[in-house]
């Protein structure tokens, strides 16, 4: 870890990507908070962490309001300590029509999670890195989803596209304070989110399109998430990292696997 990441702030931590990342971010030594929408789960997983030896925390969070953001960063500063790395994790999903049978409402709901979200959280966590010195990482969770189109998530897609640009003015922003904003593409990657909306046919559609052959681990995007966060990408900002097994380069699809 970098020389200020002793506390990180994950938001969206409750389970799936962000509470990989705060499970591996505690093992190499990190104070985490776990934050998430209010609920029994997110204070079990920090429990979790503790009786195996990290230190954790879990807060109710709507990363959409501003004000309870604000004052959740206050109190971890004022009870743990500055923060030094912020991932955010929380999203939402409401594939399964066009753009044209998609409700306003819909559409809105998942920009205001999805990039909103991001913004409020980067704000507030880029301003007390900046009056505390503290040399930090921002982390947000983005998607291949950002720059491949999908007929039946126009609000997910618009709103991972959007947090690409997000990440980079903000790293543009945040140069001169030593404070570096990056994000992480997954491609298929099982979650509770996916496992839920995904049936086989979607899953072999998926993999059709996935060199490797297989969906990611929650694991395997944290690992990406814990060298962001570290020294060894101290010359790294205003970049999407794509972890999604060959994905983006593939021009056509992959034949079907045979079992062995």
């Amino acid at each position: 870890m970098s020389v200020d990441a002793k506390t990180a702030v994950i938001t969206g931590a409750a389970g799936g990507i962000g509470l990989a990342i705060a499970q591996r971010y505690a093992r190499d030594g990190m104070k985490v908070v776990l934050t998430d929408l209010p609920g029994d789960k997110g204070e079990a997983e920090a429990e979790a962490i503790r009786q195996a030896g990290g230190w954790a925390r879990f807060e109710g969070l709507d990363t959409t309001d501003e004000a309870a953001v604000e004052a959740l960063f206050d109190r971890v500063e004022a009870e743990v300590g500055p923060v030094g790395v912020v991932v955010c994790s929380a999203g939402i999903s409401t594939g399964g029509m066009p753009f044209h049978e998609m409700a306003l409402e819909m559409f809105a709901r998942v920009i205001n999670v999805n990039l909103f979200g991001p913004f409020i959280v980067g704000k507030a966590a880029a301003n007390r890195m900046i009056a505390s010195g503290t040399r930090g990482s921002i982390i947000h969770i983005s998607s291949v989803g950002s720059v491949l189109g999908v007929e039946t998530s126009p609000a997910y897609c618009t709103s991972k596209g959007g947090l690409g640009m997000l990440t980079k003015v903000m790293a543009l922003a945040m140069a001169k304070h030593d404070i570096r904003v990056n994000a992480i593409g997954p491609g298929p990657t099982w979650s509770p989110m996916t496992q839920a909306s995904l049936n086989q046919p979607a899953v072999d559609m998926m993999l059709s399109r996935t060199p490797m052959g297989r969906f990611g681990e929650a694991d395997e995007i944290a690992g990406v998430a814990a060298f962001l966060a570290g020294p060894d990408s101290s010359y790294i900002t205003g970049q999407t990292i794509y972890a999604d097994g060959g994905r983006l380069a593939l021009n056509y699809v992959v034949p079907p696997r045979q079992a062995s």
